[in-house]
């Protein structure tokens, strides 16, 4: 597998930890980390990420927004959203917005290795 540069954005440091040991515990590298949508965009300018793992709901900007400014401006991010059960209008959003993906929290190694071995052919 190849080994990809990730930025998690999570508004919970604990879901940054457990995505970030997880990512690790895959082979990929966790260069920057971001709190809010907001951090998520100016982040994501500086670092230029591989993927970005996004979560929906977060204070001040929230997930799909960011997803919809970084694509607006990087229309080939690989963004992939994740969010607990009963979001399914968000993820929907999320996907208009130029999100790639979506994966559901507690998150699955197993399913979040699938979906990014497809953003990978693609």
């Amino acid at each position: 597998m190849v080994r990809l540069n990730v930025m998690v954005v999570d508004d919970s440091l604990l879901a940054i930890k457990k995505m970030e040991t997880l990512l690790l515990k895959m082979g990929h590298y966790v260069r920057k980390t971001a709190s809010s949508g907001a951090e998520a965009i100016t982040n994501y300018r500086m670092e230029m990420p591989d993927l970005v793992t996004m979560d929906i709901t977060m204070p001040e900007m929230d997930g799909i927004e960011a997803t919809r400014r970084i694509i607006q401006d990087f229309p080939d991010a690989n963004i992939i959203m994740v969010t607990s059960h009963g979001q399914e209008d968000m993820v929907r959003q999320a996907i208009k917005a130029g999100a790639k993906g979506y994966v559901m929290k507690p998150v699955d190694p197993d399913t979040l290795t699938v979906h990014i071995e497809r953003l990978l052919k693609n």
